[in-house]
Formats: structure tokens, C-alpha cells, sequence
């Protein structure tokens, strides 16, 4: 009987246990993340450089199409029908080139934003587990927080953790 009365003790105890429960607004922490800033702005500009080279491409593509659209006036049909078919062909592998560095410059900052979030996550998982925290829900748009106390917000301290960790 003794053992029976430690045992539902026990069990009163453990469930009287309050759980720590804190939130993170996963927007404002991304957004106010320097190394995802500073990611973001050097792929905007490879993607600025990018799309200056497509263009001055595509200019040049366009004199030489308007400078073969003069001359084949004056050329045999089948020699322009030749050289119209070479510069078609010329075009597209130009474009297709351009086409694949896009993609890949595009897969390389995909690569880099999942790398960074997931930094993000076990640096959460690290603060939770020091602090004591039995759960950290994730808030902002689309998040699982549709109302938390501004005790529990826990992005400024993560942020200011992730920030000072980049800048070392």
C-alpha cells in the first residue's frame, strides 16, 4: 500500500510538471539574420551580373541578325537560308548555355538557404535544450503560434546568438 501512494505521488507530481514552452517568429529571425542577408545580396548580384550578360548578348545576337537581314537581300537564297539556319543554331546554344548557368546559379543559393536553415534549426534545438525548454514552436506566417506572450519570444535571443556567431 505504501508503494501504491509513493507511486501515485509520483504520477501527480510528474503531471503537475509544468513543460517550458517558448516561440520563435521564424520570418522576423530569417529576415534580421545577417548571413542570410549577406547571402542573399551576393546571389542577387551574380543574378544582376547574370542578366547583364544575357542582355549585352542578346543585343549583339540582334545587330548581327539585323546585319544578316541586309546583306541576305543580296545574297543567294540558298547562302542566306545557310547562314540564317547556322545563326539559329548559333542562338539557341547560346541561349541554352545561359539557360544552365542560370539554373545553376539558382541550385547553388537553394543549396546555401537550406544549408543556412538548418543552421538555423540546431541552433534553436541547442538554445532550447541550455535553457531548459521542453518545446520551441515555430511562429510568423504560416507558423503553428497564432498567440504567444512576448515572455516566450525567444527570436531576439536566437537572432542576437546566430548574428554573434557569424560575426566571429
Amino acid at each position: 500500500m505504501k508503494n501504491y501512494l509513493l507511486l501515485v505521488i509520483a504520477i501527480f507530481a510528474m503531471g503537475c510538471q509544468q513543460n517550458k514552452i517558448g516561440y520563435v517568429n521564424s520570418v522576423k529571425l530569417m529576415d534580421k539574420y545577417q548571413e542570410k542577408i549577406d547571402v542573399e545580396s551576393r546571389f542577387k548580384t551574380k543574378a544582376d551580373a547574370m542578366a547583364k550578360k544575357r542582355d549585352s548578348i542578346s543585343q549583339a545576337f540582334q545587330l548581327e541578325l539585323q546585319e544578316f537581314q541586309t546583306r541576305a537581300q543580296r545574297i543567294s537564297q540558298q547562302s542566306a537560308q545557310e547562314e540564317y539556319a547556322q545563326l539559329q543554331q548559333r542562338g539557341q546554344f547560346v541561349g541554352q548555355q545561359l539557360q544552365q548557368e542560370e539554373q545553376q546559379l539558382q541550385q547553388h543559393s537553394q543549396a546555401e538557404m537550406d544549408t543556412l536553415v538548418k543552421k538555423v534549426k540546431e541552433e534553436i534545438q541547442t538554445y532550447g535544450k541550455a535553457n531548459g525548454y521542453t518545446y520551441i514552436l515555430g511562429g510568423g506566417e504560416g507558423g503553428a503560434v497564432l498567440y504567444g506572450e512576448d515572455t516566450q519570444d525567444l527570436t531576439e535571443a536566437i537572432l542576437k546568438i546566430l548574428n554573434d556567431k557569424y560575426k566571429k
